[in-house]
């Protein structure tokens, strides 16, 4: 709350008093509860929303969750299974791999013959157990920002931020984070869609031991994809990333409709005007990227499209010219977005999921 009521004395004074409201923000939701945790991960996914500095602050946050208590897993493992924990695993690892807002993980090794029921020796998978009262803290939180939000719609200059859709479209993607079975429906759908790859793969859920508390896959060695990115001077690597993060987008989006952290991939319905947007960024043609944009949500408000259009077409012309130094197209998305900020453009949000994650696959890019 305080940061809340600090913010537009912050963004009024600017410069320390605005770095200070940063820290504030990002130290009042790293040590709050799981909701809030989540909905800062979720700002800095929306640059068409907030500032850009504010975004990259929320960016770095973390989860830190305390670990709920060994005894507690396994009496949810064994409630959920009917068996006993020596039953079922060989080995269990008590320290947690990680612990995140709404469970925490653990590596185990699961006894001959629990696995999709043909298993040949021990299998080593990672045990997701959700946190307890998990569901009823994430109701509270969100009866909270409901009604923050529905203050926000009183103040003429917050109305077209639409807070409250925003909270109701989140309460429903993070309700059904807290499903670990819905989880692994998804795995197993991102698995079939990715037969045939060879670079790309998921963790299988061992559907035995699968339910709504409980989630045990398949143990998934690898490194962090930040490792291999800050090997600048690898351009091998580099390409190699860029091009199989992009292949896989594309392939979710365009072929499959299903991507990952869209709980709902159906929305995306008008893929052609996606298609078109991104080819305008390529071409340089501001105006129709601008057009674009206006199109990407049904209740659009922008008070100004005339004035959107023209600033795109200048920045546009400005990228294109031989003035400008060489820009990849997702810098250019990303001042679109600040523009979109600016002139209170509407967009989607799953719609600003699939530009961001285009701006991220441009990082790996060299």
């Amino acid at each position: 709350m305080p940061a809340i009521l600090i913010a537009p004395f912050a963004s009024m004074f600017g410069g320390y008093f605005w770095r200070a409201w940063l820290q504030l923000v990002h130290h009042t939701l790293e040590f709050a509860s799981a909701a809030f945790i989540k909905s800062g991960q979720w700002a800095a996914t929306r640059p068409d929303l907030f500032p850009k500095d504010l975004c990259a602050k929320v960016e770095k946050l973390h989860s830190n969750a305390p670990s709920h208590k060994f005894s507690y897993t396994v009496k949810s493992i064994e409630r959920a299974s009917g068996k006993t924990l020596h039953e079922i695993f060989m080995d269990f690892e008590e320290k947690p791999v990680a612990s995140g807002s709404i469970a925490q993980v653990y590596k185990a090794t699961l006894q001959d013959g629990v696995a999709f029921g043909r298993q040949k020796g021990p299998m080593t998978v990672a045990v997701k157990v959700r946190h307890p009262g998990v569901t009823d803290v994430i109701r509270r939180d969100f009866t909270i920002m409901n009604w923050i939000a529905n203050l926000s719609t009183l103040v003429p200059g917050l109305r077209w931020l639409r807070l409250d859709e925003s909270v109701r479209q989140f309460a429903v993607f993070m309700l059904t984070q807290v499903d670990l079975a819905r989880e692994a429906a998804h795995l197993s759908r991102f698995s079939y869609n990715f037969r045939s790859w060879r670079d790309v793969s998921f963790p299988r859920p061992v559907y035995l031991l699968v339910h709504p508390a409980v989630l045990v896959e398949s143990f998934e060695q690898g490194e962090s994809v930040s490792n291999y990115i800050e090997l600048s001077d690898n351009n091998q690597v580099s390409h190699k990333l860029a091009y199989i993060g992009t292949n896989t987008i594309l392939k979710m989006l365009l072929v499959d409709n299903f991507i990952h952290a869209d709980t709902h991939p159906g929305n995306i319905l008008d893929r052609g005007n996606l298609l078109e947007f991104f080819k305008a960024v390529v071409l340089r043609d501001g105006r129709k990227a601008a057009q674009c944009v206006l199109g990407f949500s049904s209740k659009q408000s922008c008070p100004n499209p005339t004035a959107f259009i023209k600033q795109l077409e200048t920045s546009f012309k400005f990228w294109g010219s031989k003035k400008a130094k060489v820009i990849h197209p997702g810098e250019c998305m990303q001042d679109v977005l600040e523009q979109v900020r600016i002139h209170r453009v509407n967009i989607d949000g799953d719609i600003c999921t699939v530009m961001v994650t285009m701006m991220v696959l441009q990082v790996m890019a060299p």
